[in-house]
C-alpha cells in the first residue's frame, strides 16, 4: 500500500499528487517536493491516503522532507527578490513604452529562474526587456502572457457580494460560463451586475445553474396556456424559488397556481392567429379607397388630345 498527498504551491492552486514516502506528513505541513521546475515548496492539503501500489500513477514522486527554517528563510528571502523584481521590471516597462500589464513576478525555490506574468492585448516585444532583466538579476528570466481570469486570481481583491474573490480563495480551476446560466436565474442582463473583477461574467453564476434546471422542469413556461380547475389563462410570471405560475385569465385578473397542482397534460400551447390568406387581404383592399395622396386625377381630353400633338 502507498499513502499519497494532495500539495498545492499557492493558495487554491492546484492540486499535484505525491507519495508520501518516508516522511510523517498530516494536512497543513509544508514540505520539499521535486517538481518539473525543480525543488519546490508546497502545503499538504489532503491525505496521507493509502491506495494500492497498481492504482498509484506512473512517475508519481516522493515527498523529499519537511521544510525546516533555512527553507521557510529562503521562501522569504524569495519574496523580497519577487518585489524587487516587481518593480524594476514596472520601471524598464514605463521608460520603454510597451503596451503590457505586469501582473506578478515569481522567482522558483532554488533561485534559478525568475517567472514575470504579464497581460496585453496583442504579442509583445519583449527582447530587450528580458536582457535588462537578466542583467539586472543574473538569473533566468521567463515572461509569460496570462488572460484576464488569471490575473484576478494572482491580484486577489473583493467581489460585487463583499467577500474575497472565489477564484482567489478557493476555487482551483475556472469553469465555463454563458449568459444562459443568468437567464435561467432571471437575473437582470446588466454587465455591471453579472462581471466579476475580470469583466467577465461571475463564476458565481455557475453555481446554482443546475438546481434551477431541475426546479424548472416541472413548471409551464411563460406564454403556455394553462387550465387548472376553473381557472384557464396565459402564464406570465414564473417563480421558480416558490414553484408557482401567474396566469392571466380571460378577464384581465392575475392568478397564482402552485407547480404542483398543474398537470402536464392542462398545458398548451398559446392559440395563434391563424395568417390571412393573400385572397383575403386583396378582397380587402378593394372596399378600401385610394387615400387622396394616390387618386388620380381625370384631365380633360383637350389637354391628352395637345400632348399628343408634337410642334413641328
Amino acid at each position: 500500500m502507498a499513502k499519497i498527498v494532495r500539495i498545492q504551491f499557492s493558495t487554491a492552486g492546484k492540486l499535484y499528487d505525491f507519495t508520501a514516502g518516508k516522511a510523517n506528513v498530516k494536512a497543513g505541513d509544508r514540505v520539499i517536493v521535486e517538481t518539473e521546475r525543480g525543488k519546490s515548496i508546497g502545503q499538504v492539503v489532503a491525505g496521507p491516503i493509502e491506495v494500492d501500489d497498481a492504482l498509484v500513477p506512473e512517475g508519481t514522486k516522493p515527498v523529499q522532507r519537511l521544510a525546516e527554517v533555512a527553507d521557510l528563510a529562503t521562501l522569504a528571502a524569495n519574496t523580497a527578490k519577487e518585489k524587487e523584481a516587481h518593480k524594476l521590471c514596472l520601471t524598464r516597462i514605463k521608460e520603454r513604452g510597451m503596451d503590457m500589464k505586469l501582473v506578478k513576478v515569481e522567482y522558483l525555490f532554488d533561485g534559478s529562474k525568475a517567472i514575470f506574468y504579464f497581460t496585453a492585448d496583442g504579442r509583445v516585444d519583449f527582447r530587450e526587456l528580458v536582457k535588462d532583466l537578466a542583467h539586472a538579476f543574473h538569473t533566468r528570466i521567463e515572461m509569460r502572457q496570462i488572460g484576464v481570469r488569471d490575473e484576478s486570481k494572482m491580484v486577489g481583491g473583493i467581489g460585487i457580494c463583499g467577500r474575497e474573490l472565489c477564484c482567489s480563495s478557493y476555487l482551483r480551476e475556472f469553469e465555463p460560463v454563458s449568459v444562459k446560466m443568468a437567464k435561467e436565474q432571471n437575473l437582470a442582463l446588466n454587465p455591471s451586475k453579472i462581471s466579476g473583477q475580470c469583466g467577465r461574467l461571475l463564476c458565481c453564476l455557475s453555481y446554482e445553474f443546475d438546481t434551477y434546471c431541475s426546479l424548472r422542469k416541472g413548471l409551464p413556461k411563460c406564454g403556455k396556456r394553462v387550465q387548472c380547475g376553473c381557472h384557464d389563462g396565459e402564464v406570465v410570471k414564473v417563480n421558480v424559488l416558490e414553484q408557482t405560475v401567474t396566469l392571466k385569465t380571460t378577464d384581465d385578473s392575475l392568478v397564482v397556481l402552485k407547480g404542483e397542482d398543474i398537470a402536464p397534460e392542462n398545458v398548451s400551447d398559446r392559440v395563434k392567429k391563424p395568417p390571412m390568406g393573400k385572397g383575403e387581404q386583396q378582397g380587402g383592399d378593394k372596399g378600401k379607397s385610394q387615400g387622396p395622396g394616390k387618386q388620380r386625377r381625370n384631365r380633360p381630353v383637350d389637354v391628352k388630345e395637345r400632348k399628343k400633338e408634337k410642334p413641328q
